[in-house]
């Protein structure tokens, strides 16, 4: 179940995000040499019409669209580009403008973004949308919302300076900053108070085992009600569902970069795989969501400004963009050298958090001792 379902989350993620790096190079002129589901040795292949080997290889934890022009499966240019025949060389993605080349690189994280609006959006068609004003209707005792002197009828307007629509937004915010001070504004029988809150912490284990460490305010809303979502107004919803969920990965990633949060909480692949298992066994419907989650994370780590991903790339063009040239072939080789060693320092990294949030460790440690 685990695997399978691993292989239904990131086979059709990486499917849709390569396909909008291959469609909008088709749009531009662009010839695609191979278009891969993930890596390493070729386990099926066809070409089509066009020239473009199409190849399904061993190790799907990602994949990659070639194009003309480029030497590698990171798009590095290949310098031999230059010496094709002028009738050969409008089809390179070297030879495009800029403006080109940055749509075409920009188009698989945005693929997937927009994949996970429209799959929230067909959630939120099926079961409706929970509406709950950021009103106070209880507030716990003894928590921390009791000791900041919260009290029913309170309207929060704003946590950080964000300003507040729904009670999920007051959860969004809170429940990732445990102990952490937060500025609050909040609107109490026409009067506005400022005072800065921190959170409770709760500690929580899912029935996987998984354990978390949950910022807990204690308050609770007033009456939710789940309001029907038409066609037309799903996207909305989805995209401001999509929007607090990237929110919530910018401000994890921010926490843990400030040492906020342990990077023990990073995942990886393994964790994917676990959680994949976990989502499915849980109904079609927890099993789409997470689809989407993941979806707009792939969206949002390959837009990070880190060389060998797609954000290296637009780096590397708006700095083209304002120095009139390209960046150099030695900057380039650097640049990729160096966020080929991140990203391979990042994955041992999430590896063996993912191996210790399954007890390896503390079951070797055991065999040791």
């Amino acid at each position: 179940m685990t695997i399978l379902a691993f292989v239904a989350v990131l086979g059709p993620l990486v499917f849709i995000h390569e396909m909008g790096h291959y469609l909008v190079g088709r749009w531009c002129g662009v010839k695609a040499e191979a278009f891969s589901i993930g890596f390493g040795p070729e386990l099926a292949g066809w070409v089509d019409k066009r020239g473009t080997r199409w190849r399904i290889a061993a190790l799907p934890l990602g994949g990659y669209v070639r194009f003309k022009g480029d030497m590698n499966a990171a798009s590095q240019t290949d310098p031999a580009w230059l010496q094709l025949p002028p009738h050969e060389r409008e089809g390179a993605f070297p030879s495009k403008p800029l403006w080109q080349r940055a749509a075409i690189v920009a188009a698989g994280p945005v693929v997937n973004l927009i994949f996970a609006v429209l799959l929230l959006g067909g959630l939120a068609m099926v079961r409706g949308e929970a509406i709950s004003e950021p009103v106070v209707g209880h507030v716990a005792a003894g928590s921390a919302a009791e000791a900041a002197g919260l009290k029913p009828g309170d309207r929060i307007l704003s946590i950080m300076g964000r300003p507040i629509d729904g009670f999920q937004d007051i959860a969004a915010i809170v429940s990732l900053r445990p102990g952490e001070p937060l500025a609050y504004e909040i609107e109490r029988g026409g009067e506005r108070i400022e005072k800065d809150i921190a959170a409770g912490t709760r500690i929580e284990k899912d029935r996987f085992g998984n354990i978390y460490r949950i910022g807990q305010l204690g308050v609770a809303s007033g009456d939710i009600v789940r309001r029907d979502v038409g066609l037309l107004r799903a996207p909305v919803v989805g995209f401001r569902q999509a929007v607090q969920i990237t929110r919530t990965a910018v401000d994890g990633l921010g926490q843990i970069i400030t040492g906020r949060r342990s990077v023990s909480e990073l995942g990886g692949p393994l964790k994917i795989a676990d959680v994949s298992g976990q989502a499915a066994s849980m109904g079609l419907e927890s099993f789409l969501f997470f689809m989407a989650l993941i979806s707009i994370n792939l969206g949002f780590i390959n837009l990070l400004p880190i060389p060998m991903l797609d954000g290296g790339h637009l780096l590397f063009y708006a700095i083209e963009a304002v120095q009139r040239r390209p960046v150099s072939p030695a900057v380039q080789e650097w640049a990729y050298k160096s966020g080929l060693a991140l990203l391979l320092t990042i994955m041992v990294l999430v590896t063996f958090n993912d191996l210790g949030s399954f007890g390896l460790w503390r079951s070797l440690s055991g065999l040791i001792g």
